[in-house]
């Protein structure tokens, strides 16, 4: 198969959007010979037929959705290039890139961001993914800093730094009417009254989960669990809404007040680990080191971690 040409695809998307050669030929200010000449190439160049006429106009065949589906993508994220070029030609913008792993609390990972998010110019960027996956994202310099809730892998291949950035106690929270339930039962104080409560739950590849069951057993107490959730946030927004009542890290406890009409049923003594990892080229970004500073700077619970190796040489 021979290389894509771009032109030939652009005018292909500029056809299926406009449903048929004479009013692409007019919004390009082109023949309609020409256009239609360079799409049947596109045609040939990919082996498969993209358009077929219905009544008085085109369709996009299986093969054209597929084509189109893909040039829409790189069309519209062309259309920015101008802006974005102008934007970094006269403002310094600062860029950071954060991975956000799969088992981390995004209240608490907002909480650990705020000492940057008034930054003059910010452009932050959040990915999230499994851990594996955003640490090698870091080794090709895609992301500046990975937030997680574990410390970065053993490996004498890698060259990253972990650092611990926060160890804060987790709370349960819940809507008023099951926190209302909770204290006319003075029988079966917190936390055992987990037991007559539907209960919401972080899934099982988060650090947090193995933590709290743990602390269920220890407290003989056998949950009603009703939902399970890899998103905090989310778990939250459903918390909000009656389905039940569920842990959080007290540093994003902040954030709950957006949620309304949450409230306090208790606190316990597990805690939630947020940790840092970054390269060396990470470390020299400015941001990365305002929030390593920041967190250092937090209290006791902070902690350097060892360092292991990356293979993310400058």
């Amino acid at each position: 198969m021979s290389a894509l040409n771009y032109r030939h695809l652009h005018y292909f998307w500029v056809v299926a959007k406009e449903g048929g050669f004479a009013r692409a030929a007019d919004r390009l200010g082109m023949a309609v010979q020409t256009i239609s000449a360079q799409v049947r190439e596109l045609e040939r160049s990919l082996g498969h037929q993209l358009l077929k006429p219905e009544g008085r106009g085109l369709v996009l065949t299986e093969a054209g959705q597929a084509a189109f589906s893909r040039a829409e993508e790189i069309f519209q994220i062309g259309q920015l290039v101008p802006h974005e070029v102008h934007e970094a030609a006269t403002q310094r913008v600062q860029r950071l890139s954060v991975g956000l792993s799969d088992g981390l609390s995004k209240l608490a990972a907002h909480a650990l961001l705020a000492p940057v998010l008034d930054t003059l110019n910010l452009r932050l960027v959040c990915h999230e993914g499994e851990v594996d996956q955003l640490l090698g994202e870091l080794a090709l310099h895609h992301l500046d800093l990975v937030l997680t809730d574990q410390p970065a892998p053993v490996n004498p291949t890698l060259r990253i730094t972990s650092q611990l950035l926060a160890s804060t106690p987790v709370d349960w929270w819940g809507p008023a009417d099951l926190v209302a339930r909770a204290q006319r039962s003075p029988s079966r104080p917190f936390p055992h009254v987990l037991e007559t409560l539907p209960v919401l739950l972080p899934t099982r590849h988060a650090s947090l989960r193995a933590n709290l069951e743990r602390w269920f057993e220890q407290h003989h107490i056998r949950p009603q669990v009703v939902g399970e959730f890899e998103d905090s946030a989310l778990m939250s927004v459903f918390a909000a809404r009656g389905l039940g009542v569920f842990p959080v890290s007290r540093l994003g406890a902040d954030d709950l007040s957006m949620m309304g009409g949450l409230h306090l049923l208790g606190q316990t003594e597990v805690m939630e680990d947020v940790h840092g990892i970054y390269s060396r080229r990470g470390q020299n970004h400015p941001l990365v080191a305002k929030l390593l500073a920041a967190r250092r700077g937090a209290g006791s619970e902070i902690r350097d971690e060892v360092t292991s190796e990356f293979a993310a040489e400058e």
